[in-house]
């Protein structure tokens, strides 16, 4: 078992910054990728970065290069590091963390943000 607990998010104008984190805790050793999830009104939810056991990162295109996803080394923390917003990335952000062998998911509770044009 995995619990996650989000900070962060918040209302932002076009162009700002924000940092969303994740607290991680339980089974640790078990958790191979963790990730960050969005999902606006209306729309599927959608991976918007990963990092791996071994730090291996990847990004959504429409997010590469604004967005950093990081964690440190004891896997109890997640980031997720937002610059130069835009109004499109409104949506709720939800942390994520898949664990071996079963591929487990395990969600936050979702964190609001919303970029204002």
């Amino acid at each position: 078992q995995v619990q996650l607990v989000e900070s962060g998010g918040g209302l932002v104008r076009a162009g700002g910054s924000l940092r969303l984190s994740c607290t991680v805790s339980g089974s640790l050793d078990d958790i191979d990728v963790m990730r960050w999830f969005r999902q606006a009104p209306g729309k599927p939810r959608e991976s918007v970065a990963s990092i791996t056991d071994g730090g291996t990162t990847d990004y959504l295109d429409s997010v590469k290069g604004r967005f950093t996803i990081s964690r440190n080394s004891v896997k109890t923390k997640l980031y997720l590091e937002m610059d130069n917003l835009k109004p499109e990335d409104t949506a709720v952000y939800y942390c994520n963390v898949r664990t071996a062998p079963m591929a487990t998911n395990y969600w936050g509770q979702g964190a609001q943000v919303t970029v204002s044009s």
